[in-house]
């Protein structure tokens, strides 16, 4: 069950942000949404074709647009299903789909230019990794021609059978990372300690906070807008951190609303927010502006992303280098040793 919580196919970033652009031009346009649903579900291809297929069903079944998306079970983030039966409720789909678009547009943006930056470094830790393959294939090459049972790396891994083992290392390495990966994403239980101990960083806690607050105003911004009831606009907006530090505060805030407090105590009571933050809430409250108040923060914190992102990738830059470095150190000493030994060897005959 586990495994098929976290490979259950999910619409890609840029689908979701290309399937939102689109629905706001035809919503706009006046298009009914049973054309537009139809639409969408003939031209689309693969996973998505299936998944907008059902929704186009349950919507000429007389269904509301928020059952067909539920039936479609987590293919969609969270925030798109929810966000989706807001401006079906309120008349406002065109728009609450057009700031959709716009936000995924901008998490595509984030995402390409961190991808961007460390591609290079990924690349040659790639190398690095394929040239002690073929070192290891390589020695056993040398070894059934010359039967000198040469290993300089010290794994005891050479030739055909040293390769294969070798691979399948890399590839239990690189699964473990992927499920890994995968599980924090969806906000597994068990991964919930280690996004909090990542906040706990110095520099990379910083800018995972910053990435975090931004999807957190952006998102406070659209559900208040959209005329989302106050209590489910908070958790809709914490969810969609994807961080288990304001996730898990879903109740305590919910309990403090419920019992007639600020957003701004809400929020100071939890901890765990910045100054400039709960300042900003404090005033947009006493002035009766927080939704233009959380859109002024979300623009704030968009640019903040951004530095947070150069960072993040800076950092990730920096884990590659040094993850080479020790490779190639690694290597130099295996081979050291095994010279000094050859050495020895060679003076006592």
């Amino acid at each position: 069950m586990l495994t098929n919580m976290m490979l259950s196919p999910r619409i890609s970033l840029r689908k979701l942000a290309d399937l939102s652009g689109r629905l706001a031009t035809a919503l706009e346009a006046g298009i009914d949404a049973r054309t537009v649903w139809a639409r969408e579900a003939e031209r689309a291809t693969g996973s998505l074709r299936s998944r907008l297929a059902t929704v186009s069903d349950s919507i000429n079944q007389g269904e509301k647009l928020s059952e067909g998306l539920a039936a479609t079970e987590d293919y969609f983030p969270p925030l798109f299903r929810q966000l989706a039966e807001v401006g079906e409720l309120t008349g406002h789909e065109s728009e609450v789909f057009h700031q959709l678009a716009e936000h995924y547009r901008n998490q595509l943006t984030l995402r390409r230019n961190f991808l961007a930056s460390i591609t290079w470094p990924v690349t040659e830790l790639v190398l690095a990794v394929l040239i002690i393959g073929l070192l290891i294939w390589i020695m056993g090459w040398i070894n059934q021609t010359t039967g000198a049972g040469i290993d300089p790396l010290g794994f005891g891994l050479t030739g055909n059978s040293g390769l294969a083992i070798y691979i399948a290392f890399l590839a239990v390495v690189g699964l473990l990372i992927f499920f890994a990966v995968q599980a924090m994403r969806r906000g597994l239980v068990w991964t919930r300690p280690i996004q909090r101990g990542l906040l706990q960083i110095p520099v990379l806690g910083e800018a995972l906070q910053t990435l975090s607050l931004a999807r957190l105003a952006w998102s406070m911004h659209l559900t208040l807008h959209a005329g989302v009831e106050l209590r489910r606009a908070i958790r809709l907006s914490l969810e969609s951190t994807r961080n288990a530090r304001y996730t898990d505060q879903i109740p305590q805030i919910d309990a403090e609303i419920v019992q007639g407090n600020s957003l701004y105590e809400a929020f100071c009571r939890t901890g765990g927010y910045p100054t400039e933050f709960l300042d900003a809430l404090a005033v947009s409250e006493q002035s009766g502006r927080v939704v233009e108040s959380m859109a002024l923060l979300s623009r704030q914190y968009e640019e903040r992303a951004r530095l947070a992102l150069a960072t993040l990738t800076m950092l990730a830059g920096y884990a590659v280098w040094a993850a080479i470095a020790l490779l190639i150190i690694t290597m130099i000493f295996r081979l050291f040793s095994f010279y000094v030994g050859a050495l020895n060897s060679a003076g006592r005959m």
